[in-house]
């Protein structure tokens, strides 16, 4: 049997995403997929040991997790994973590798609930930034997505749902948690001192 077509698969999703995804995420980019967490999966996958088929997988429902936006701001997980559904067999994915797909895009979903190994890895990778130097900038772009989608709330409010969220989550991997958990009580420690200021 002939394996999936990986490249054909980002080739046809970045041009998607490129062409379709509105103007104002300024947080749910293409940026986020391509440049945020198909590095991240990658970086977890090789602390996990995760590679082959299970690698595939990651790869590709993270490329398909945002999709949704294309089409609605809310609930746009369903989305994503409908249109895996209905691409996926083009590029040579068996329907048991679509469903695993369509399952790790739906745990993205917040909150986050996993039920699988992979599905806790793709969640971790989704929010790898709460624990990286950049962090602060990526949740201003998500401040500056939430205002143009007509959030009413100010930036000292926002900072403190952000230290509520930081001091609240954990990584459901060690892998992750061992890469970013530091990183993440720097962040925590930013944002408290932001919220004095």
């Amino acid at each position: 049997m002939a394996e999936p077509d990986w490249e054909g698969v980002k080739a046809y999703v970045f041009s998607r995403l490129a062409c379709d995804l509105p103007q104002e995420l300024r947080y749910h980019s293409m940026r986020h997929t391509c440049a945020d967490v198909l590095p991240a999966i990658e970086r977890l996958a090789t602390l996990a040991g995760v590679d082959g088929d299970d690698l595939l997988l990651l790869r590709t429902a993270v490329v398909y997790h945002d999709m949704g936006y294309m089409e609605r701001y809310t609930d746009n997980e369903p989305i994503g994973a409908a249109l895996a559904r209905e691409t996926l067999p083009a590029f040579g994915y068996t329907p048991d590798q679509i469903e695993t797909v369509a399952g790790m895009i739906m745990a993205t979903r917040m909150p986050q609930s996993p039920q699988t190994y992979l599905e806790e890895l793709i969640c971790d990778a989704d929010l790898d930034s709460l624990g990286r130097e950049d962090y602060l900038d990526t949740s201003l772009d998500l401040y500056a997505e939430l205002i143009a989608y007509g959030a009413s709330i100010s930036l000292k409010e926002w900072y403190q749902r952000q230290l509520n969220f930081l001091s609240n989550h954990t990584y459901f991997t060690e892998v992750a948690r061992e890469l970013r958990d530091a990183g993440k009580q720097e962040n925590i420690r930013r944002l408290e001192a932001l919220l004095q200021t």
